[in-house]
């Protein structure tokens, strides 16, 4: 692993905006404009100290200005592939794994490890063996300050006590297709998306035990659950929509068009706050802005080429855009793409510390 600074800090990077990329001849999607802890979701009040982001392209991760967004460190040299992101502002600590050289469904070489990275220092500290689990991908960090992660090809989720960088446990999830995870705010839950099974597992948190299985209409590719836990959204994999799952009921009680939408979506966030849920698009380069409460008034927002997890940071949203290697600024009070910045090849993941 090498740090080095980038070549052009100190410099300043201009924001593009819309009207810039039409005047370039890139026309702007309309739709939605006229609408007036933590992983890459990271959500700080406007003051943050640093910016880290997951370039799952280039296999490096960046740390960036959080004012002006110039990269200012890479570090790289890192085994294929670096993918999502935990960042704990608290610790000053992110974790990013290693999921191996290939995609959910085709990963013939699977990682098994999960770089421990210093924020503060811009260093990578540590690496946490998670063998024999393998495939590591989402992790959230869930009850008494343990870090939870889907390890794919293992049927499990591992669990990971920050303070010794160790595992000390491993749940079974109940399927090799656990991709994603979500933790609700009092912790007693962790739900996985099962994504060809179209089904979502439930997971005794204290007790570190699978409880069963939840059926969905479609096959999955996301999941969030709101921070009271009654609500879990998981995105669809077949087509533009969410379900809605009781978490009382344990059953799926709604299906969500996602208006603006032509394609299956992909990641699913609540805001910090609870009153918005965003979703991202991967095949659309699209971001959805939805009232959680009712899960209508949506806005679906042109953003970059494949665009991936997301990070809150005050009232703006900041998107990595992994086809084009750009990263969207959201207005979401004013829901509008107000501009873009490159970051690196192709950025999956993106916090604040």
């Amino acid at each position: 692993m090498r740090c080095q600074p980038w070549p052009c800090a100190g410099h300043p990077r201009a924001i593009t905006t819309d009207a810039q990329d039409a005047d370039a001849g890139h026309k702007p999607d309309p739709v939605g404009r006229a609408c007036a802890e933590t992983a890459g979701g990271t959500s700080m009040a406007g003051n943050a100290r640093g910016m880290i982001a997951v370039d799952k392209i280039g296999t490096k991760i960046l740390f960036l200005d959080p004012r002006t967004y110039l990269i200012e460190t890479v570090l790289d040299g890192f085994q294929k592939t670096v993918h999502e992101l935990l960042v704990i502002p608290e610790t000053g600590r992110a974790y990013v794994p290693i999921f191996g050289d290939g995609i959910h469904g085709r990963n013939p070489n699977p990682g098994h490890t999960l770089l421990v990275i210093d924020c503060l220092a811009r260093k990578h500290i540590a690496t946490i063996d998670l063998a024999p689990l393998s495939a590591p991908h989402t992790l959230r960090l869930g009850a008494q300050g343990l870090i939870y992660i889907t390890c794919e090809n293992s049927a499990k989720v591992a669990v990971i006590d920050p303070k010794t960088n160790a595992v000390i446990d491993a749940v079974d999830s109940g399927s090799t297709n656990g991709h994603r995870l979500c933790i609700p705010d009092d912790g007693r839950r962790l739900y996985t998306d099962n994504e060809e099974d179209a089904t979502v597992s439930v997971i005794d948190v204290p007790n570190r035990k699978l409880l069963g299985k939840i059926a969905t209409p479609e096959k999955l590719a996301g999941i969030a659950v709101s921070a009271d836990g009654k609500t879990v959204v998981a995105v669809s994999d077949d087509s533009p929509v969410v379900f809605a799952i009781d978490t009382e009921a344990g059953k799926v009680v709604r299906t969500v068009p996602l208006e603006g939408v032509e394609k299956a979506a992909q990641i699913a966030r609540y805001s910090p706050d609870g009153k918005l849920l965003i979703v991202s698009s991967l095949n659309s380069n699209k971001i959805s802005i939805i009232d959680a409460a009712t899960f209508g008034n949506q806005s679906a927002i042109s953003v970059g080429s494949q665009p991936m997890d997301f990070a809150f940071k005050g009232d703006e949203l900041f998107v990595g855009c992994q086809g084009d290697g750009t990263m969207h600024i959201i207005d979401l009070p004013g829901r509008r793409n107000t501009g873009h910045v490159k970051a690196g090849s192709g950025c999956e993941s993106i916090g604040f510390f």
